[in-house]
């Protein structure tokens, strides 16, 4: 019998993969390369919108997932961080969110499928439904001169992510991860909405996976919480894991990891960026240097599931998945009732 991603947390710390963007620019594709046939004579430029690749250029999306798997990879992302109506607006291409997230959602099974094929493997392997955090926030106010004015309402984001969430289930998801969070309220219409489909369709709730957004040394999320208030907001999602990403190297996010390893109730998750970006916005810290980091949260007992965001390649995860397989995951702390 496969284990449940539960069982495997108790055992150890899992590896979740590193950057998708980062992969996908080293193809240095071309328009025409995202349009593929089927969008040849689309009216708008496509080229940037990476999750259109699972439609269009479905192999080079399921290569890179198996790079992460050879990596050491326990966990995948689907190539879905702005599979969501609202998001694919830029590109007038809304109507494509469900297909997007079903095409990803698959890419990451075939891709999965074949490792294990290929290398003989029995050790489990989960696919994380990767849900980001929007173009459009319904915290701040895109205009300075009018605080109280918002782009997007929490209804419109919530069905928004109502729709992903359909199309990443009935890919064959195995987790459903909120991550990249900068505005909780967000996220919060994420949870409602992911709460919303299975009340509704009365299939069997997956796991949730909750990963903010510390931006800066002020240890605030954008919207303007402390990383213990973001936990708090999110907490009654009966999350598998909350964690953080993005925005901070590991080095920067240490201090954020520790605390969180002391409130959290549930699993901690960490996937930082390759170092802080340089002039060119381009990350120049190498694997090893990220995994020692790393290492020391693992050795200290701060994480349960680790790995890369931007600037992290499957270098950076081979190195990260050495390094920590030598400690012990992560205990579940017994908390005190409020």
């Amino acid at each position: 019998m496969k284990k449940t991603i539960k069982e495997c947390l108790n055992e150890r710390i899992l590896i979740i993969d590193g950057a998708m963007g980062t992969m996908i620019q080293r193809y240095k594709l071309e328009e025409k390369d995202f349009r593929g046939e089927r969008f040849e004579d689309w009216h708008k430029d496509v080229k940037g919108n990476n999750d259109l690749l699972s439609i269009t250029q479905p192999q080079i999306i399921e290569a890179i997932h198996k790079e992460y798997l050879k990596a050491g990879a326990d966990i995948i992302e689907t190539n879905t961080f702005s599979s969501t109506s609202i998001a694919q607006a830029d590109y007038d291409m809304q109507s494509l969110a469900y297909e997007l997230n079903v095409a990803a959602a698959k890419c990451a099974r075939n891709a999965i499928d074949k490792f294990l094929a290929e290398t003989n493997s029995k050790s489990e392997k989960f696919i994380a439904g990767a849900i980001g955090p929007l173009n459009k926030t319904l915290s701040l106010s895109p205009d300075v001169n009018n605080p109280g004015f918002r782009t997007v309402t929490f209804d419109e984001v919530a069905n928004a992510y109502y729709e992903q969430i359909r199309g990443l289930v009935d890919g064959g998801v195995d987790l459903l991860l909120i991550e990249t969070i900068f505005d909780t309220l967000n996220a919060k219409a994420a949870i409602y909405a992911i709460k919303k489909y299975f009340r509704n369709t009365k299939k069997q709730e997956l796991p949730i996976m909750i990963s903010g957004t510390i931006t800066d040394a002020s240890g605030r999320t954008l919207s303007g919480q402390t990383l213990e208030a973001f936990y708090i907001s999110v907490s009654h999602a009966n999350p598998l894991s909350v964690g953080l990403n993005c925005a901070l190297g590991a080095k920067e996010m240490r201090p954020y990891i520790e605390e969180l390893s002391e409130i959290a109730g549930c699993y901690t998750s960490a996937y930082p960026n390759a170092g802080l970006p340089n002039a060119f916005g381009e990350y120049d810290e190498q694997p090893e240097e990220t995994a020692h980091i790393i290492e020391e949260w693992a050795k200290e007992g701060f994480v349960n599931i680790v790995g890369g965001c931007c600037g992290t390649t499957p270098d950076h995860i081979k190195h990260i998945a050495e390094q920590v397989k030598k400690f012990k995951a992560r205990e579940l702390p017994v908390l005190e009732e409020a």
